[in-house]
C-alpha cells in the first residue's frame, strides 16, 4: 500500500523512486486524467497529464521553491528506458505561485505526481513516482468522462463595472502625475454551477478551442495563458511576452485591418515596450547572449489580437527555469512600471486578492529545464464549495489608456473561460435557435 503525502514544507525531503518508461501514443491525454488529483499542461495536444500527490511544498515563492526542489532531485533515485532525454520526463514537479505573498493569505505551491504522463513531438512516455519504501504501483487507467457544466450562472465581481472604470481613470491619474509609467489592473468575475465543476471538462475545451496557448490545471487553477514567462531546455531560454490588446470580430477583413492598427498604436507599442524592457532587464544578468525583437508581432487568438515579442537568451551553466521564474516575476506585462510602485496602486485600486492569478504556473524537472507561464485567461475553483470559480482578466494601463475600452478589453479575455463555463448550454439551445 502507497504512503501518504507528505508536506515539504515541514520535512526533510524524502528519497524517491522515479521510473521512466516508454508507451504508446495514448491519444488525447486529457481523456486519461481522474477525477481527483488531476493536473495538466497543454499545447497543441502535446504536454503533460498528471495524477496522485507524493510530496507536496509550501513555498514562499520561486527562489524557495527552487531550493527545496534542487535538495529534493538530490534524495531521488531515478531510472528510465528512453534513448534520448526528453524535458519534463523522470522526476517532475508542478507549481503554481502567488501574484503578491504580501497581498494574499493563499500560499504557493509545488506538487510532485505519483503518475505522469507524457508526449511530446510523436514520443510518449510513463513516469511513475513513489518513496522508497512504496511498493509497486499499478499501471493507470483511462479517466472518467467529466460531466459538463450546468445551470452556470454569474455573481459579479469584487468591484461594480462602474468602480473599476473608476479605478483605471485614477490609475490614469496617477500615471499623468508622474507616479509611475505603466499599471496593470484586474478585475474577477464570480460563476456558480448547480452542480459541482470538473475541471477536467474545462481543460477539454480550452485545450481544443486555443491550441496554441498553453492550458494548464494545477490545484483548483484552471485555464489556458497565450504568455510564456519562461521556457528552459538545452541551456535557451525563451520568453514570449505580450501587451497590448484588440477584441476580434470574426470577420477577417475586419480583423486585418484591427490587427494593423493595433500594430501602429502609439498607446499599445508603449505598453509594449515597458513589458519587453522588464523582462530583457531580468534575463541580462543571467545570459550570454540576449535578442531582443525591435518590433513586436501580432498573435492571432479566436477572441482576441495581441502584441508579441519573443525574447531569446543563452544562459549561463547551472540556471533554472525555476530561478528564471523567480527573476522575472512580475514583470511589467502584469503588474507595470516601476515595479514597486505599480504593485502597491494596484493593492490599492483593485481591492482584489488576485491569489495565483498573473502568478508563474507550470512545471520543472530534475535537470532544471521547465515552462512557467503566466497564470492568465484563467479561474480558481472555491475550496469550499465546487460549484463556485472566480475568474479573473487584466489591462494594461498607460497614460492614453480609456476606461471603456478597457472595460471591453477585460470582457474579452475573460470570454475563454466565460464560453467553456456555457458552452454545453449553448449546445444545448441551438437546435432551437433560428
Amino acid at each position: 500500500m502507497s504512503s501518504p503525502p507528505l508536506d515539504g514544507a515541514t520535512l526533510v525531503p524524502p528519497r524517491l523512486r522515479v521510473r521512466t518508461v516508454t508507451v504508446p501514443d495514448p491519444g488525447p491525454l486529457v481523456a486519461m486524467l481522474p477525477e481527483t488529483d488531476a493536473v495538466a499542461w497543454l499545447r497543441g495536444g502535446d504536454g503533460m497529464v498528471a495524477w496522485g500527490e507524493v510530496v507536496r511544498h509550501k513555498a514562499a515563492g520561486p527562489q524557495d521553491a527552487e531550493e527545496w526542489w534542487t535538495a529534493l532531485v538530490a534524495q531521488s533515485d531515478v531510472e528510465s528506458d528512453l534513448d534520448v532525454t526528453i524535458p519534463g520526463s523522470g522526476l517532475v514537479a508542478f507549481g503554481s505561485f502567488v501574484f503578491d505573498p504580501d497581498n494574499t493569505a493563499v500560499p504557493s505551491g509545488m506538487v510532485v505526481p505519483r503518475t505522469v504522463l507524457g508526449r511530446r513531438a510523436g514520443r510518449a512516455w510513463l513516469t511513475q513516482i513513489g518513496l522508497e519504501e512504496d511498493e509497486r504501483r499499478p499501471a493507470p487507467v483511462a479517466g472518467s468522462v467529466p460531466p459538463p457544466p450546468s445551470g452556470v450562472r454569474f455573481e459579479g465581481g469584487t468591484l461594480t463595472p462602474e468602480q473599476w472604470r473608476a479605478a483605471v481613470s485614477r490609475a490614469v491619474g496617477d500615471i499623468g502625475a508622474g507616479l509611475l509609467d505603466k499599471v496593470v489592473l484586474a478585475r474577477d468575475l464570480v460563476a456558480v454551477a448547480d452542480a459541482d465543476l470538473d475541471a477536467r471538462w474545462l481543460v477539454g475545451q480550452l485545450s481544443e478551442t486555443y491550441p496554441r496557448c498553453w492550458t494548464y490545471l494545477v490545484d483548483g487553477l484552471v485555464g489556458s495563458t497565450p504568455e510564456m514567462l519562461i521556457r528552459l531546455e538545452a541551456g535557451l531560454a525563451t520568453s514570449r511576452v505580450l501587451a497590448g490588446t484588440i477584441q476580434r470580430t470574426g470577420d477577417g477583413r475586419t480583423d486585418l485591418a484591427r490587427a494593423d492598427a493595433l500594430s501602429r498604436s502609439s498607446k499599445d507599442l508603449e505598453e509594449h515596450e515597458y513589458a519587453v524592457a522588464s523582462v530583457a532587464a531580468a534575463l541580462e544578468p543571467f545570459c550570454s547572449a540576449l535578442n531582443v525583437p525591435e518590433h513586436p508581432y501580432v498573435l492571432e487568438l479566436p477572441n482576441v489580437l495581441h502584441l508579441a515579442s519573443d525574447v531569446t537568451a543563452a544562459v549561463a551553466p547551472g540556471v533554472t527555469a525555476l530561478g528564471l521564474a523567480a527573476a522575472l516575476h512580475p514583470s511589467a506585462a502584469v503588474c507595470g512600471t516601476p515595479t514597486d510602485v505599480a504593485r502597491g496602486r494596484i493593492a490599492a485600486l483593485e481591492h482584489l486578492d488576485r491569489e495565483r492569478y498573473a502568478g508563474p504556473v507550470g512545471w520543472t524537472d530534475a535537470t532544471g529545464a521547465g515552462e512557467w507561464a503566466i497564470a492568465l485567461r484563467c479561474g480558481i475553483l472555491d475550496e469550499t464549495d465546487r460549484r463556485r470559480i472566480r475568474l479573473y482578466a487584466g489591462c494594461g494601463i498607460v497614460a492614453g489608456s480609456d476606461p471603456e475600452a478597457e472595460w471591453a478589453e477585460a470582457q474579452a479575455k475573460l470570454a475563454p473561460m466565460i464560453s467553456a463555463l456555457v458552452r454545453p448550454a449553448l449546445a444545448r439551445l441551438a437546435p432551437a435557435l433560428p
